[in-house]
């Protein structure tokens, strides 16, 4: 079965998209002054931070995912295992179409 290059290209597009709205949107909000008494609310807004930092920071790491997949369909690699150079299943790149590795070498870069 052979990839649709062009339209693999498209769907990391969309998704490059997606994401730069997304991380644009994921503004930090300066924490408010804390009055006596609002130790749960200065909690909670530390809460939020982190996830709001957490949240931005995996969107760029997908962002730097996606747009690595993109340099590979340019550079004519797309679709072969980053670490082993065999193919990716067709499936795998339908359902992660930004994945460097394919299964086994997934499994192994995790440790």
């Amino acid at each position: 079965m052979e990839t649709d290059l062009a339209s693999v290209r498209q769907r990391l597009q969309e998704e490059q998209r997606r994401l730069r709205t997304e991380i644009a949107e994921e503004e930090l909000e300066n924490p408010e002054p804390m009055t006596y008494g609002s130790q749960a609310a200065a909690a909670t807004q530390v809460f939020d931070q982190n996830r709001q930092r957490a949240l931005r920071e995996r969107a760029l790491r997908e962002l730097a995912e996606v747009d690595a997949a993109v340099q590979r369909i340019d550079a004519g690699t797309y679709g072969r295992c980053k670490r082993c150079g065999q193919p990716i299943d067709p499936a795998r790149l339908d359902a992660l179409p930004w994945t460097p590795f394919d299964l086994e070498c997934a499994r192994l870069e995790r440790g």
